[in-house]
């Protein structure tokens, strides 16, 4: 298994740091530290017990002050298993549809890797939860979460820090790696980006890959739309979403990570399609099969399990 480059912090606007945990693959993904003048506030936390170590002694390096609170931008594992290590000291705070996830989810992303070293990551929820927008205040600055989703997911949070013109984008937006909507929305996403570009970002953390811009946006819009395109293609011809993605030309895309995720995102796609296997069009969000995708992901991927670097 190649080895993979340790966690970095970087300081993106004043008293923001980003996380950033090469190569920004599977459970590889970044985390928000935000310096207040009496403590900090973490945004998102880590998939092992050791990676979330090194973010704790990463905070260390940069202040002396305690982390206060933890915003989950999301679910899954990678990025709420280790809010086991700051609860009790720390309020936990998510989206109103993050605690059920978290706990339906489970530890699912060990199930799936079961050769990665995940030491303890006992489930552990946001016990503060708000369904729109909430503000924090860090000393003078304004910290805003809003609820963007169904996107990545159903209840995706971003962090807007205005002062700062600063995103924290979670997984809406990746960056050299391909974009994975199988538990959201590709229309849902598409909004939601619009969204986000009317917030008027110079910096944008992704969740996984290094810091951008906003043509980070532009990036992930093309792809999805990409999506859409060859799903009503191959709905039209006939096809599944496991022959569709076999018969894509990546071109643009192809060098982006984890390609195999363009099965899941074919399958969300065809769910949303008005007229796909005779359905009317799913709303963004709706249940489908997550375990067939991840199935055919893996076919499609030469039956080879998906790499996963934590």
């Amino acid at each position: 298994m190649p080895a993979v480059p340790e966690p970095y912090l970087q300081e993106i606007a004043d008293g923001v740091h980003a996380h950033i945990q090469p190569d920004g693959t599977w459970c590889l993904s970044n985390a928000g530290v935000l310096v207040g003048p009496d403590a900090v506030t973490l945004v998102d936390t880590a998939a092992t017990e050791r990676r979330t170590r090194l973010l704790r002694e990463a905070v260390a390096s940069v202040t002396h002050r305690p982390v206060r609170t933890v915003v989950n931008t999301h679910h899954h594992g990678d990025h709420t298993h280790g809010n086991h290590l700051f609860a009790g000291r720390a309020r936990l705070i998510g989206h109103d549809l993050c605690p059920p996830a978290v706990l339906e989810q489970g530890t699912l992303v060990k199930r799936l890797w079961p050769d990665v070293e995940w030491g303890e990551v006992p489930v552990t929820p946001p016990s503060i939860t708000f369904s729109e927008r909430m503000t924090l205040h860090l000393g003078e600055l304004r910290v805003e979460l809003h609820h963007a989703g169904p996107a990545h997911t159903d209840n995706d949070v971003v962090v807007w820090i205005p002062e700062r013109r600063t995103l924290l984008a979670g997984d809406i937006v990746f960056n050299g790696g391909t974009p994975f909507v199988l538990w959201g929305s590709v229309s849902g996403t598409l909004a939601a980006l619009d969204r986000l570009r009317a917030l008027g970002a110079r910096h944008v953390l992704p969740g996984h890959g290094p810091v951008g811009g906003p043509e980070l946006f532009d990036r992930t819009e093309r792809y999805l739309r990409w999506i859409q395109t060859l799903a009503r293609d191959a709905a039209d011809a006939g096809l599944t979403p496991l022959q569709a993605a076999r018969e894509a030309d990546l071109g643009e895309f192809a060098d982006w990570t984890d390609p195999e995720r363009v099965v899941g995102n074919l399958h969300r796609a065809f769910h949303e399609l008005p007229g796909a296997a005779g359905r009317a069009g799913a709303e963004p969000g709706a249940p489908l099969d997550t375990r067939a995708a991840f199935l055919e992901m893996i076919e499609y991927n030469g039956g080879r399990p998906l790499t996963c670097l934590a």
